[in-house]
């Protein structure tokens, strides 16, 4: 059986990443209906808003869903607790150190898994004792990893360094692209970018449609004097290029970025001003289509792209 699904309880092995102003309890609980595992976003939700959208999920799905939590998160004490209290049985960290809350997660009956973007963090989610790994290449949307690595060439150098569960993320959205992390050495992968252009996801529509006519080159990874993040390229990426070619310190892109301003541009849809995260699979994305149309869509792909690399591959 797959390690994933085993893993998780899940009947495909595609997870549903949980991205701010994007993962709510609506998408969660449709990708695991679905089959796959949804996951909330905490990073964008007050402990409040977290238990609320963790009630909602249990009501709308019999099936395994998780919360995804950005160990920066200013209240991660209270969010644990939520997660534990509320009954969460999978968490996805990331965004820190894994060995902070693995231990006490796992004490409270919680599977683990962590995202990273080197072999150096994967190693350390071995010794954290992680239960899967989420390589997460720069090709994804928001926060990423200052290396640069490509999802294709961050999955085999992991799966020759580490044994753990393998989940590969950044610029997979199809069925072809999946049996293409397999075959690489994943043993399933986490989408975003396909998930937040669904009906389902919480973001705004405005924004939803401005990501779909998107092409190739139309997003850039920004801002790495502070977190590297990909961008939609707007006025407001502008300001943000404009500021790091005079040289703009990290206070002061601080100061131009504000509050706010994710969902300002994700949640609200100022697609002029706000911050648009999202990854370079969305020039490959045109329609706004239901969660469980994009899973059929994704299971017949995959199966159709095996059967012909199985004919095409027979070299005996």
């Amino acid at each position: 059986m797959n390690r994933i699904c085993h893993l998780f309880g899940i009947k495909y092995p595609i997870i549903q990443g949980g991205m701010v102003w994007c993962s709510g309890w609506r998408l969660a609980s449709a990708v695991s209906n679905a089959g796959g595992l949804g996951l909330l976003g905490a990073g964008s939700m007050h402990p409040e808003t977290l238990q609320e959208h963790i009630r909602k999920c249990k009501a709308a799905t019999d099936k395994p869903f998780g919360v995804n939590v950005p160990l920066m998160y200013p209240e991660m004490d209270t969010i644990m607790k939520i997660i534990v209290d509320e009954g969460v049985k999978i968490v996805f960290t990331s965004a820190g150190n894994p060995k902070t809350w693995t231990e006490w997660l796992h004490n409270n009956g919680i599977t683990v898994a962590h995202v990273v973007s080197s072999t150096r963090f994967a190693a350390k989610c071995e010794e954290a004792g992680v239960d899967a790994i989420v390589a997460e290449g720069f090709e994804a949307g928001g926060h990423n990893g200052r290396e640069e690595t490509t999802t294709f060439c961050l999955i085999p150098a992991i799966k020759k360094s580490c044994t753990l569960p393998l989940i590969a993320a950044g610029g997979i959205a199809t069925g072809e692209g999946i049996l293409a992390a397999q075959v690489l050495g994943a043993d399933g992968v986490q989408m975003g970018t396909r998930f937040a252009l669904t009906q389902e996801s919480s973001a705004h529509f405005t924004f939803k449609d401005r990501c779909l006519r998107l092409n190739e080159g139309d997003t850039i990874l920004t801002l790495k004097q502070l977190s590297p993040t990909r961008l939609v390229k707007n006025d407001f990426y502008k300001q943000v290029a404009e500021a790091e070619q005079r040289g703009a310190t990290a206070d002061e892109l601080r100061g131009l970025l504000g509050k706010g301003r994710a969902k300002k541009g994700i949640f609200e849809g100022d697609i002029h001003d706000g911050e648009l995260e999202i990854g370079q699979a969305a020039s490959l994305v045109r329609q706004l289509q239901p969660v469980h149309e994009v899973m059929r869509e994704l299971i017949d792909d995959y199966n159709t792209a095996l059967k012909q690399l199985q004919d095409r591959l027979n070299w005996n």
